[in-house]
């Protein structure tokens, strides 16, 4: 493990991260931070904080044009959510330099995913509207659109609107945060957003789901792990429950592995940092 990279878009509760990706040398075996994690933008619940080994002051950006040193060849990659996008699209266009592919939440895709038989109101439709999300947000303060969403995607439900309504309206202040989520995370991430908005996780990657690239005949050749939370709302997305469960992952992944985990929700990371990185840690271990 000593020779490899990791990538992370997400890896962590308190500082977990989703979209896309920094690099840094993976430590030796026995001294791997507990919770690693990447600076990372991609959807209105990012993290923007980064771990760094003892004595480095910046990260690599990982992307095609960085040269690897013989001494460090490849990399593991981590995605969340959409993260997972250019997670999968990176070991399959890079599989010499691409040791292992690591999401949670959302499977490949060989070409953008079709919400077309969604309802009008489904989340992703209407942010993906111009200006539509960006006036429903800015009806309540910073902190109250976090934990509206940090509530709605933690259900088991996707969130949909009837009409007449926004999103936003599909909780209020007095629906309780998940019991995993502090005061303390809402807090560290409106803080975030209070300097950043929301317009660019709107645009990434709201805004662009029709610009995701499409594999002709893709197969990874690298080991690929997903770990699922068994409540997770995307479940009920058309085709994503078949194509978790029926083996279609399979054809394009030859050497893959799915775990998934009873409880967990679309925050799987945050809900279970511990045992989703021990999972995480566990791949890589079997992957040295």
């Amino acid at each position: 493990m000593s020779l490899g990279r990791w990538c992370s878009c997400t890896a962590s509760r308190r500082y977990g991260t989703r979209g896309a990706t920094r690099c840094w040398p993976w430590p030796p075996p026995g001294t791997a931070p507990s919770r690693p994690t990447a600076a990372a933008t991609g959807s209105p619940t990012s993290r923007r904080r980064t771990w760094r080994p003892p004595g480095r002051t910046s990260s690599p950006t990982c992307s095609p044009s960085s040269t690897p040193s013989p001494s460090r060849r490849y990399v593991f990659l981590v995605g969340k959510d959409y993260g997972a996008m250019p997670a999968y699209d990176f070991a399959l266009r890079h599989p010499d330099r691409t040791r292992g592919v690591m999401c949670l939440g959302i499977p490949f895709s060989p070409g953008p995913f079709n919400f077309d038989t969604m309802p009008e109101g489904f989340y992703i439709l209407r942010w993906r509207e111009p200006d539509r999300p960006e006036a429903d947000f800015g009806r309540h303060d910073v902190r109250r659109v976090v934990r509206t969403i940090y509530i709605l995607f933690s259900r088991s439900d996707v969130p949909v609107a009837e009409e007449g309504q926004e999103i936003m309206d599909l909780a209020d202040l007095s629906t309780p945060l998940p019991p995993w989520f502090t005061e303390e995370d809402l807090d560290a991430y409106a803080a975030l957003y209070e300097k950043s908005g929301f317009r660019y996780p709107l645009e990434i990657p709201y805004r662009a789901l029709h610009r995701m690239t499409k594999h002709v005949d893709p197969k990874f050749q690298v080991p690929v792990f997903m770990v699922m939370g068994e409540k997770d709302y995307c479940f009920k997305f058309p085709g994503f429950e078949t194509a978790m469960r029926s083996g279609v992952m399979n054809t394009f992944a030859p050497d893959l592995k799915i775990t998934y985990i009873p409880e967990g929700s679309h925050f799987v990371q945050e809900q279970f940092p511990d045992q989703v990185n021990d999972l995480l840690l566990g791949f890589l271990k079997d992957h040295p």
